[in-house]
Parts: structure tokens; C-alpha cells; sequence
């Protein structure tokens, strides 16, 4: 027990011990630093898939409104905002916005203009009959 006891003295006099936290740290730094980055890239993957999501659900709510392409937009925005700011949630607006656009973009149920043709032309708008819309795949990536 005496030579035990020696021993750990020894190790905390002579300086190994701070010799064997300093190479512990500089060993393991770089390993935390990749983990913290990880973890930030995995959180802000989630964070942009859940932004996709709620603007998807946001601009298909709108499409049967009777409002103007623009008034639809701005609704859409304030809606994904709010949204994420009730679940404390911070994103850029420009961010919220280019979602919003993607999900106008990518919707199946927004119609589709030609801005050449004589229907773009008029001031009809396009709606889609009561029940008529295709059902959304949840398991369907992007494509």
C-alpha cells in the first residue's frame, strides 16, 4: 500500500499529472470540436427539413383561397414564421421565403402557367374541385 501511496505522490510532485491532462486535452479537443460540428450540421439538416415541410403544408392550406399570387405568398411567410418561432425556433426571413418559393414550386396541386398562353393572359383562376386533388405521398422524396 506504502509503494501505491509513493507512487500517486510522485505522479502529482513531479508534474506527469499535468503532463497527462495536457496531452488528454490536446488528443481529445479535436475530437469534441468534430463532434459539436457534427451535431450543429445534423441540427440545421433537421431544422431546413422541417422548414420544407411546414411551408409544403402552408402553401397547399392556400392554394383554394381567394387572394392574389402575392397576398398567398406574404400569408404563407407569416405563417411559417410564426410557426417556427412558437416551437423557439430562429431562421432568416429570406430563408422562410426561399422555402416558401420552393414549396409554391415543388406543390402538385399550385397550376401550372405558361406566361406565354392566352389563359395567362386572362384573370382566371385555376381551383381544384372538391375532392378532385391528388393525395400526397408522405413516403415521396424530392424530386
Amino acid at each position: 500500500m506504502k509503494t501505491l501511496n509513493d507512487i500517486i505522490n510522485w505522479i502529482i510532485n513531479s508534474g506527469f499529472l499535468a503532463l497527462l491532462i495536457y496531452i488528454a486535452v490536446a488528443f481529445g479537443k479535436p475530437f469534441v470540436d468534430s463532434k459539436i460540428k457534427h451535431a450543429k450540421t445534423a441540427q440545421q439538416k433537421e431544422l431546413w427539413t422541417l422548414l420544407q415541410q411546414v411551408s409544403m403544408t402552408v402553401v397547399n392550406s392556400l392554394v383554394g383561397k381567394d387572394m392574389t399570387g402575392q397576398a398567398k405568398f406574404a400569408e404563407a411567410v407569416t405563417q411559417v414564421q410564426a410557426y417556427l418561432e412558437n416551437k423557439g425556433l430562429n431562421v432568416d426571413m429570406k430563408q422562410v421565403q426561399s422555402a416558401v418559393q420552393s414549396a409554391y414550386e415543388l406543390s402538385t396541386l399550385t397550376p401550372i402557367v405558361d406566361p406565354t398562353s392566352q389563359q395567362a393572359q386572362s384573370t382566371k383562376t385555376a381551383t381544384i374541385a372538391a375532392g378532385q386533388a391528388p393525395a400526397i405521398d408522405p413516403m415521396k422524396g424530392e424530386e
